[in-house]
């Protein structure tokens, strides 16, 4: 068995697979393909952009849990106040066929428009983004997270928010990606917890679950 490289001739030759390679098609689908990757941010550049701690992580994720009941394929993204109380947060279902951060920004940015007015006259963001995102699988970084990553922090320049917290829940439980804190509950399929710290009422919300969620606080 022997091994080599095809010669410029035979690249050449029309319908050969090297000259299918060079055509337009496929530049730009590459093209696209480049694009997407540089819209996602690895763990390692999502630690280095001082992306602001929870106080209370487990307490954020099983306040927007219990509000928003979210399934697979669910986002939810919510604005938090200086004090990290909740004061709007929208749910969605990830309709996009690809996985572009560039997508996801216009996603997120069409939500948080519907929820709560921008700060982009502020010199410096006093409110704060963050992001929780219900998938399958395991807590392990994917490339589907470093594209919400890249969205949400695009997102909130756009929006005049602080870019916080990017957080996954899954079978396992959730985890706040690039911090290494997570637990066991909430998790994919569990039950909420009872509601703790502001009235739910005095929250803007967005998303199917969340209207549910208000008629049984108003009666």
């Amino acid at each position: 068995m022997t091994f080599g490289f095809a010669s410029s001739g035979a690249a050449s030759t029309p319908g050969s697979p090297a000259s299918a390679s060079t055509s337009p098609e496929f530049a730009r689908d590459s093209a696209d393909s480049a694009h997407r990757l540089a819209r996602m941010l690895e763990p390692s550049e999502w630690s280095a952009a001082g992306i602001p701690l929870l106080r209370n992580p487990r307490e954020v994720v099983s306040g927007l849990h219990a509000r928003h009941l979210p399934t697979p394929a669910t986002a939810v993204v919510a604005v938090l106040d200086p004090d990290e109380r909740l004061r709007a947060s929208a749910s969605f279902s990830r309709r996009a066929t690809v996985t572009d951060g560039w997508v996801f920004r216009n996603a997120l940015l069409t939500q948080l428009r519907r929820v709560i007015p921008h700060d982009l006259r502020r010199r410096t963001p006093v409110r704060t983004a963050v992001l929780l995102y219900c998938r399958e699988g395991d807590a392990r970084w994917t490339q589907e997270d470093g594209a919400w990553m890249w969205g949400l922090r695009d997102a909130c320049t756009l929006h005049g928010l602080r870019c916080g917290a990017y957080i996954t829940l899954t079978s396992d439980g959730w985890q706040v990606l690039g911090e290494g804190r997570g637990g066991r509950q909430p998790s994919t399929g569990s039950r909420p917890e009872p509601f703790t710290g502001t009235d739910p009422s005095a929250i803007r919300t967005g998303g199917a679950a969340s209207d549910v969620l208000r008629r049984a606080a108003a009666r």
